[in-house]
């Protein structure tokens, strides 16, 4: 009888000593699953423009004791440009929330699956599926106004002046948007066929900013994919160039993604 009570008491509190494991381990998981702040941001601008384009959205995000890397994409090719924010991962001490405006959401969706990024943010960013023929997705959507002043010369495609400032940028002043076309840097006729291979979207955290007067990308187009995404998604009355007219409402949602405090 003894040994059969000796037997219970044994068994009870090793049942209770199994819960207490169970529930640190439960709680280990929680913490390890909950935000954390990231404090190095790289950003990645879209075609006809350059790294110049995050001018006013910089300087907002370091005031915050962020670290910022705006990438200088070659917009070559999509591996040339993949690689270029490839190497700016390598650089960062620390995880990395990846932004992108324009064609550069192509280019994070595929850079943006190395383990270090925790988070993609997307500013009137396209944003493939992998595999995706992304030209016949905006087929879909009435086309864009500046799709029509798109030129090539010898391989290299850039925007006319008018498109540039009418169509790209038609929510800055004018002398402005004549100095943002002053550095537009041509895109390389390969990035028109390219196709990604993953969506870093679909295993990471993601944002998205629509603008809800782009001429360059249509509006319905950018909705689509942050719901494909379910990103958190905001809306802005801008032009294609939201980073430029509305950096503050731009940097805020970046301090959103990275879990800065009061964000």
């Amino acid at each position: 009888m003894k040994l059969r009570n000796l037997s219970l008491i044994a068994s009870l509190v090793l049942a209770g000593m199994s819960a207490s494991v169970v529930h640190a381990d439960s709680a280990t998981s929680t913490k390890t699953t909950s935000p954390q702040e990231v404090t190095n941001i790289v950003l990645v601008h879209g075609l006809f423009a350059d790294a110049s384009s995050w001018s006013k959205v910089i300087p907002l995000l370091q005031a915050k004791g962020l670290h910022v890397t705006a990438v200088q994409n070659p917009t070559t090719s999509l591996d040339d440009d993949v690689a270029a924010v490839k190497r700016a991962l390598a650089l960062q001490n620390g995880p990395v929330i990846l932004v992108a405006h324009s064609y550069g959401g192509m280019v994070i969706t595929q850079a943006g699956n190395e383990p270090e990024v925790k988070g993609l943010v997307y500013i009137a960013a396209r944003a493939p599926a992998a595999g995706e023929d992304y030209p016949a997705l905006t087929k879909k959507y009435p086309a864009a106004p500046a799709s029509a002043g798109l030129t090539w010369n010898d391989g290299y495609g850039a925007l006319s002046e008018s498109a540039f400032i009418h169509d790209f940028a038609g929510d800055l002043p004018v002398s402005e948007a004549k100095a943002y076309y002053a550095v537009q840097q041509p895109m390389g006729k390969a990035i028109t066929m390219a196709k990604t291979t993953v969506a870093a979207w679909q295993f990471k955290p993601t944002y998205y900013a629509v603008s809800t007067e782009d001429r360059t990308i249509n509006p319905d187009l950018e909705r689509f994919m942050a719901k494909r995404m379910h990103a958190q998604t905001i809306e802005l009355k801008s032009s294609h160039v939201s980073l430029i007219s509305q950096p503050v409402a731009v940097a805020n949602l970046i301090m959103k993604a990275a879990h800065v405090p009061g964000y």
